[in-house]
Protein backbone atom coordinates (compact mmCIF):
# COMPACT_ATOMS: atom_id res chain seq x y z
CA UNK A 1 0.00 0.00 0.00
CA UNK A 2 1.11 3.70 -0.67
CA UNK A 3 2.10 5.57 2.08
CA UNK A 4 -0.32 7.89 3.48
CA UNK A 5 1.24 11.47 3.96
CA UNK A 6 -1.78 13.54 5.65
CA UNK A 7 -2.21 16.63 4.54
CA UNK A 8 -2.58 19.14 7.63
CA UNK A 9 -6.13 20.27 7.89
CA UNK A 10 -5.41 24.30 7.47
CA UNK A 11 -2.36 23.69 4.49
CA UNK A 12 -3.22 25.25 1.61
CA UNK A 13 -6.99 24.77 2.32
CA UNK A 14 -7.96 27.29 0.34
CA UNK A 15 -6.00 26.67 -2.52
CA UNK A 16 -7.22 22.64 -2.24
CA UNK A 17 -11.02 23.43 -2.25
CA UNK A 18 -10.58 25.67 -5.27
CA UNK A 19 -8.50 22.71 -6.79
CA UNK A 20 -11.58 20.57 -5.85
CA UNK A 21 -13.85 23.02 -7.55
CA UNK A 22 -12.45 22.57 -10.60
CA UNK A 23 -11.82 19.16 -10.82
CA UNK A 24 -15.28 19.14 -10.69
CA UNK A 25 -16.22 21.82 -13.06
CA UNK A 26 -14.27 20.53 -15.61
CA UNK A 27 -15.88 16.79 -15.15
CA UNK A 28 -19.32 18.46 -15.19
CA UNK A 29 -18.43 19.96 -18.57
CA UNK A 30 -16.97 17.11 -21.02
CA UNK A 31 -13.85 16.21 -19.28
CA UNK A 32 -14.53 13.49 -17.47
CA UNK A 33 -13.11 9.83 -18.44
CA UNK A 34 -13.70 7.77 -15.72
CA UNK A 35 -10.47 7.40 -13.15
CA UNK A 36 -8.02 9.84 -15.81
CA UNK A 37 -7.14 13.17 -16.34
CA UNK A 38 -5.70 15.71 -13.60
CA UNK A 39 -5.62 19.54 -12.81
CA UNK A 40 -3.09 21.00 -10.86
CA UNK A 41 -2.31 24.18 -9.20
CA UNK A 42 0.72 25.83 -8.40
CA UNK A 43 1.71 27.09 -4.70
CA UNK A 44 1.49 30.55 -4.92
CA UNK A 45 5.75 32.58 -5.94
CA UNK A 46 6.72 28.30 -5.69
CA UNK A 47 7.86 25.53 -7.39
CA UNK A 48 5.44 23.07 -5.95
CA UNK A 49 1.32 22.07 -7.23
CA UNK A 50 -0.61 20.52 -5.49
CA UNK A 51 -3.21 18.10 -7.88
CA UNK A 52 -5.81 15.62 -7.31
CA UNK A 53 -3.78 12.05 -6.14
CA UNK A 54 -4.59 9.26 -8.69
CA UNK A 55 -7.62 6.63 -9.11
CA UNK A 56 -10.49 8.51 -8.70
CA UNK A 57 -12.40 10.65 -11.40
CA UNK A 58 -12.16 14.22 -11.43
CA UNK A 59 -15.37 14.99 -9.98
CA UNK A 60 -14.00 12.71 -6.96
CA UNK A 61 -11.91 15.21 -5.74
CA UNK A 62 -11.89 16.66 -2.25
CA UNK A 63 -9.10 19.18 -0.49
CA UNK A 64 -8.28 16.10 1.21
CA UNK A 65 -7.63 13.81 -1.69
CA UNK A 66 -4.91 15.85 -3.05
CA UNK A 67 -1.06 15.72 -3.38
CA UNK A 68 1.59 18.16 -2.99
CA UNK A 69 3.91 17.56 -5.65
CA UNK A 70 7.87 19.16 -6.31
CA UNK A 71 8.96 19.66 -9.94
CA UNK A 72 10.55 16.63 -9.94
CA UNK A 73 7.60 14.39 -9.09
CA UNK A 74 8.03 13.88 -5.32
CA UNK A 75 5.22 13.91 -2.99
CA UNK A 76 5.56 15.86 -0.67
CA UNK A 77 2.25 15.61 1.47
CA UNK A 78 -1.09 14.13 0.76
CA UNK A 79 -2.76 10.28 0.48
CA UNK A 80 -2.58 8.22 -2.26
CA UNK A 81 -0.71 6.74 -5.26
CA UNK A 82 0.55 9.80 -7.39
CA UNK A 83 -0.54 10.52 -11.16
CA UNK A 84 2.08 9.03 -13.89
CA UNK A 85 1.81 12.04 -16.35
CA UNK A 86 3.12 14.90 -13.42
CA UNK A 87 5.91 15.84 -16.59
CA UNK A 88 3.07 17.75 -18.26
CA UNK A 89 2.57 19.60 -15.12
CA UNK A 90 6.62 19.73 -13.97
CA UNK A 91 7.77 20.79 -16.81
CA UNK A 92 5.03 23.40 -18.15
CA UNK A 93 5.46 25.25 -14.35
CA UNK A 94 9.25 25.05 -14.67
CA UNK A 95 9.05 26.70 -18.14
CA UNK A 96 6.31 29.34 -17.48
CA UNK A 97 6.41 30.99 -14.07
CA UNK A 98 3.51 33.05 -15.19
CA UNK A 99 1.18 29.80 -15.20
CA UNK A 100 -0.63 29.24 -11.88
CA UNK A 101 -2.84 25.58 -13.00
CA UNK A 102 -2.55 23.17 -15.75
CA UNK A 103 -5.52 21.22 -17.05
CA UNK A 104 -4.84 17.84 -18.51
CA UNK A 105 -8.03 15.98 -20.02
CA UNK A 106 -9.33 13.57 -22.43
CA UNK A 107 -12.27 15.36 -23.66
CA UNK A 108 -13.99 13.69 -26.68
CA UNK A 109 -14.64 16.30 -28.67
CA UNK A 110 -11.03 18.01 -28.88
CA UNK A 111 -9.38 14.88 -28.82
CA UNK A 112 -11.61 14.00 -32.17
CA UNK A 113 -10.54 16.95 -33.78
CA UNK A 114 -7.07 16.86 -32.80
CA UNK A 115 -6.93 12.78 -33.83
CA UNK A 116 -8.27 13.92 -37.42
CA UNK A 117 -5.78 16.91 -37.78
CA UNK A 118 -8.05 19.58 -37.21
CA UNK A 119 -7.35 22.62 -35.48
CA UNK A 120 -9.69 24.65 -32.84
CA UNK A 121 -11.24 27.15 -35.25
CA UNK A 122 -13.82 29.69 -34.58
CA UNK A 123 -16.93 28.40 -35.87
CA UNK A 124 -18.73 29.44 -32.45
CA UNK A 125 -17.81 32.60 -30.07
CA UNK A 126 -15.12 29.60 -27.84
CA UNK A 127 -13.10 28.93 -30.87
CA UNK A 128 -11.78 32.82 -31.06
CA UNK A 129 -10.36 31.98 -27.80
CA UNK A 130 -8.15 29.64 -29.54
CA UNK A 131 -7.08 31.46 -32.88
CA UNK A 132 -5.41 33.33 -34.05
CA UNK A 133 -2.94 32.21 -33.87
CA UNK A 134 -3.32 28.24 -34.01
CA UNK A 135 -2.77 25.92 -31.09
CA UNK A 136 -0.60 23.36 -31.28
CA UNK A 137 -0.71 19.96 -32.00
CA UNK A 138 1.07 17.60 -29.95
CA UNK A 139 2.34 14.52 -32.15
CA UNK A 140 5.39 13.45 -31.45
CA UNK A 141 3.76 10.59 -29.15
CA UNK A 142 0.79 9.47 -29.00
CA UNK A 143 1.21 7.85 -25.30
CA UNK A 144 1.76 8.57 -21.87
CA UNK A 145 3.48 11.65 -20.93
CA UNK A 146 5.50 9.46 -18.73
CA UNK A 147 9.10 11.12 -18.96
CA UNK A 148 10.89 14.92 -17.52
CA UNK A 149 12.01 14.64 -22.01
CA UNK A 150 8.60 13.94 -23.05
CA UNK A 151 7.21 17.01 -20.65
CA UNK A 152 9.87 19.18 -21.67
CA UNK A 153 9.01 18.54 -25.42
CA UNK A 154 5.11 19.37 -24.06
CA UNK A 155 6.02 22.34 -22.59
CA UNK A 156 7.89 23.34 -25.80
CA UNK A 157 4.99 22.45 -28.30
CA UNK A 158 3.01 24.81 -25.88
CA UNK A 159 5.12 27.73 -25.78
CA UNK A 160 3.49 30.95 -24.52
CA UNK A 161 -0.10 29.16 -25.73
CA UNK A 162 -3.43 28.76 -23.25
CA UNK A 163 -3.98 24.93 -25.06
CA UNK A 164 -2.42 22.24 -26.68
CA UNK A 165 -4.15 19.63 -28.13
CA UNK A 166 -2.48 16.28 -27.75
CA UNK A 167 -2.33 13.94 -31.14
CA UNK A 168 -5.04 10.63 -30.03
CA UNK A 169 -4.79 12.03 -26.10
CA UNK A 170 -6.20 14.51 -25.04
CA UNK A 171 -5.43 18.56 -24.20
CA UNK A 172 -3.49 20.33 -22.25
CA UNK A 173 -5.00 23.91 -20.98
CA UNK A 174 -2.27 26.57 -18.78
CA UNK A 175 -3.59 29.61 -17.23
CA UNK A 176 -2.52 32.13 -14.66
CA UNK A 177 -4.83 31.31 -12.51
CA UNK A 178 -6.86 27.82 -11.58
CA UNK A 179 -10.35 29.55 -12.41
CA UNK A 180 -9.09 30.64 -16.18
CA UNK A 181 -7.18 27.18 -16.77
CA UNK A 182 -10.59 25.53 -15.44
CA UNK A 183 -12.78 27.90 -17.89
CA UNK A 184 -10.76 27.87 -20.75
CA UNK A 185 -10.82 23.98 -20.52
CA UNK A 186 -14.56 23.95 -20.55
CA UNK A 187 -14.99 26.10 -23.50
CA UNK A 188 -12.30 24.49 -26.03
CA UNK A 189 -14.54 21.30 -25.83
CA UNK A 190 -17.72 23.68 -26.37
CA UNK A 191 -16.22 24.90 -29.18
CA UNK A 192 -14.58 21.72 -29.95
CA UNK A 193 -17.83 20.31 -30.37
CA UNK A 194 -19.49 22.39 -32.28
CA UNK A 195 -16.99 22.17 -34.80
CA UNK A 196 -17.10 18.67 -34.87
CA UNK A 197 -20.94 19.22 -35.32
CA UNK A 198 -20.15 21.80 -38.29
CA UNK A 199 -17.89 19.67 -39.83
CA UNK A 200 -19.83 16.18 -40.04
CA UNK A 201 -22.33 19.00 -41.69
CA UNK A 202 -19.76 20.05 -44.53
CA UNK A 203 -17.28 22.42 -44.73
CA UNK A 204 -18.08 25.17 -42.28
CA UNK A 205 -17.69 29.11 -42.19
CA UNK A 206 -15.47 30.42 -39.33
CA UNK A 207 -14.94 33.98 -37.99
CA UNK A 208 -11.79 35.27 -39.73
CA UNK A 209 -8.62 35.85 -37.37
CA UNK A 210 -9.39 39.64 -37.10
CA UNK A 211 -12.63 39.41 -35.81
CA UNK A 212 -11.69 36.51 -33.63
CA UNK A 213 -9.66 38.68 -31.81
CA UNK A 214 -12.46 41.30 -31.13
CA UNK A 215 -14.39 38.65 -29.81
CA UNK A 216 -12.24 37.01 -27.90
CA UNK A 217 -12.16 40.59 -26.27
CA UNK A 218 -15.68 41.64 -26.00
CA UNK A 219 -16.60 37.91 -24.74
CA UNK A 220 -14.04 36.91 -22.86
CA UNK A 221 -12.14 39.42 -20.90
CA UNK A 222 -11.34 38.71 -17.41
CA UNK A 223 -14.79 39.99 -15.96
CA UNK A 224 -16.55 37.09 -18.16
CA UNK A 225 -14.25 34.82 -16.72
CA UNK A 226 -14.84 35.44 -13.91
CA UNK A 227 -18.34 35.22 -13.85
CA UNK A 228 -18.26 32.18 -15.71
CA UNK A 229 -16.34 30.37 -13.35
CA UNK A 230 -19.35 31.54 -10.42
CA UNK A 231 -21.96 30.78 -12.97
CA UNK A 232 -20.00 26.71 -13.62
CA UNK A 233 -19.90 26.70 -9.63
CA UNK A 234 -23.60 27.12 -8.76
CA UNK A 235 -24.36 24.79 -11.49
CA UNK A 236 -22.26 22.34 -9.36
CA UNK A 237 -24.57 23.19 -6.40
CA UNK A 238 -27.80 22.98 -8.79
CA UNK A 239 -26.50 19.69 -9.84
CA UNK A 240 -25.42 17.96 -6.72
CA UNK A 241 -21.90 17.82 -7.60
CA UNK A 242 -20.71 20.03 -4.43
CA UNK A 243 -19.18 18.27 -1.27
Amino acid sequence: MPERRTVPAGRDLPLRRQLALACRVVAMEGHNDAIWGHVSVRRPGEDVFWIKAAGMGLEEATAANVQLIDLDGRRLLGPGIVHTELPIHSEIYRRRPEVGAVVHTHPVFATVLGAAGHRIRPVTHEGALFFPPDIPLFDQTTDLILTRELGEAVAAALGDQPALLLKNHGIVVAGRTLEEAACWACLLEKGARAQVFALALGAPAWTGAEEALLKRKHIYHDQALAFLWQYYCRKLRRQGMLS
